[in-house]
């Protein structure tokens, strides 16, 4: 994810221009039923959904100081999963690893750091849990063709169960690229969601576009392809001009609500839109 640096100002009203939304032809239909608004510093790069139904809300004033005295300073789009919350936390630019932390229902936190392979980008934009609860999915910024998987610090029994080192257990190659992937999350145990942040149409017909991502079967520690499909183009609203930011996503499986997370441009920039859909079909 990219970085933001915003000053709390006044926050201008978006404009309020609800719309039905349109998915490619034989997939499901997604309508979008609200918006609501957070603030950018302290839930701008991402959401989850608590086991009560609220809203778990990252952005950069949640790093805790002493992650970032070590030099984690991004944090991205979380995911929870068995009462535990994953965070992804990214370097500086010349960082040669990156890091994953696990809070536990009791409120320990573990680090889980992984060193990069060659070739591997040092940028964590996000976190989601595979709905059996042993698998991490993560993303790299900039044009890629794969997702990273690694085992579920805590929850998968491959991993050290106090924290430490992580190793990528393999990837799900995409067949076909795509964009600066600000998060995505798990609908089934075969597909899954991501908001994409590329405004340029090369790669997809929509700017921002929500993606979707096919697996021929659920994530079982073995390498795999992902079929990629554009749904829609994901909301820019606002009174203020310029580029927007696409965020976090969260799928909610208890109510089937979808959020997504957009960042206005200029002043706008301190409060971020939570876009929420239902599915309307199959």
């Amino acid at each position: 994810m990219r970085r933001h640096l915003v000053a709390p100002i006044c926050l201008l009203s978006a404009l309020a221009l609800g719309a039905g939304t349109a998915s490619a032809a034989g997939h499901p239909q997604w309508a979008e039923t609200g918006t609501a608004y957070t603030d950018t510093l302290g839930g701008g790069q991402g959401l989850a959904t608590r086991a009560d139904g609220s809203l778990l809300y990252r952005g950069l004033a949640d790093i805790p100081l002493g992650l970032r005295i070590k030099g984690w300073n991004h944090i991205g789009d979380p995911d929870i999963a068995r009462g535990h919350t994953f965070d992804a936390y990214q370097g500086p630019d010349t960082a040669t690893s990156k890091m994953f932390a696990v809070t536990t229902p009791s409120g320990k936190r573990y680090e889980y750091v992984h060193r990069l392979n060659p070739g591997e980008k040092l940028n964590n934009s996000f976190a989601t849990i595979s709905p059996d609860g042993q698998w991490l999915v993560s993303g790299e910024w900039g044009e890629q063709r794969r997702l990273q998987v690694f085992p579920t610090p805590l929850l998968n029994p491959s991993t050290p169960q106090a924290g430490g080192d992580l190793k990528e257990s393999w990837q799900i190659t995409l067949d076909k690229p795509v964009r600066d992937i600000q998060g995505c999350d798990f609908v089934t145990d075969t597909r899954l969601l991501c908001a994409s942040n590329d405004a340029t149409t090369t790669l997809f017909p929509e700017p921002h576009p929500l993606l979707q991502v096919d697996l021929p079967h659920k994530v079982n520690g073995r390498p795999i392809t992902g079929t990629v499909k554009s749904l829609f183009a994901l909301p820019q609203r606002s009174v203020c001009k310029g580029a927007f930011e696409t965020e976090g996503i969260d799928y909610d499986v208890n109510s089937g609500a979808l959020r997504v997370e957009m960042i206005p441009p200029g002043v706008c920039a301190v409060g971020t839109a939570v876009y929420s859909y239902k599915q309307a079909g199959g």
